[in-house]
C-alpha cells in the first residue's frame, strides 16, 4: 500500500514516536522512509541586523543534519531504507511540496494537539499540512504523556 513514506522531524525526543510510527509501516509494506527536517528561517526574521545569520543559519542546518542522522539509525536497526534531507523554507509548505514530488504515498506527523486559544495564536503545522498535502496524512500526538498513558486514557475513555 505504501511505497514511499515522508516524515517530518524536529529532532526532539517527543518527535521520535512520529519517526516510529513511519517506521513500523514501513517496515510493513516494504516502504522507504524520507526523513526531512525544515529549516525555518522566517522565525529568524526579528533578529538585529547585527545578528550573524550565517551563524545561525550554520546551527540550525547542524541541528537538522543531527534530526535525520537519528532517523537514519532508527531506520536501520529496523531494517528499513531511509532517505535523509535538510531543507529551508515554511515549515508547513515544504513538508507538502516534499510530498508530491518525491511520489510520496503517505506523511506522518507529529502534532502536539493543542486546541483553543493556543492553536489559535500558534498556529498548526501539522493542521496547516493536512489540509493542504496532495497525499494522506497520519498525525501522531506527541507530547509529555507516554504512549502508555495516552493508550490506558483512551481505554479508560472507552469503558
Amino acid at each position: 500500500m505504501y511505497d514511499r513514506i515522508l516524515v517530518p522531524t524536529d529532532g526532539s525526543r517527543e518527535g521520535e514516536r512520529a519517526v516510529e510510527y513511519a517506521l513500523e509501516l514501513a517496515a510493513t509494506h516494504g516502504a522507504t522512509v524520507k526523513a526531512i527536517y525544515v529549516v525555518n528561517a522566517a522565525s529568524y526574521g526579528g533578529l538585529p541586523m547585527e545578528t550573524a545569520w550565517d551563524g545561525i543559519s550554520d546551527a540550525l542546518r547542524e541541528e537538522g543534519q543531527s534530526a535525520v542522522d537519528r532517523v537514519e539509525e532508527m531506520a536501520e536497526a529496523r531494517g528499513v531504507e531511509a532517505e535523509t534531507s535538510v531543507v529551508e523554507g515554511s515549515p508547513s509548505r515544504v513538508i507538502v511540496e516534499q510530498a508530491a514530488p518525491d511520489r510520496c504515498d503517505l506523511v506522518v506527523m507529529g502534532t502536539h494537539g493543542r486546541g483553543g486559544i493556543d492553536r489559535l495564536l500558534l498556529g498548526s503545522v501539522a493542521e496547516r499540512v493536512v489540509r493542504s498535502s496532495p497525499v494522506p496524512v497520519l498525525t501522531v500526538r506527541v507530547g509529555d504523556e507516554s504512549y502508555e498513558e495516552a493508550a490506558a486514557g483512551v481505554e479508560a475513555a472507552v469503558e
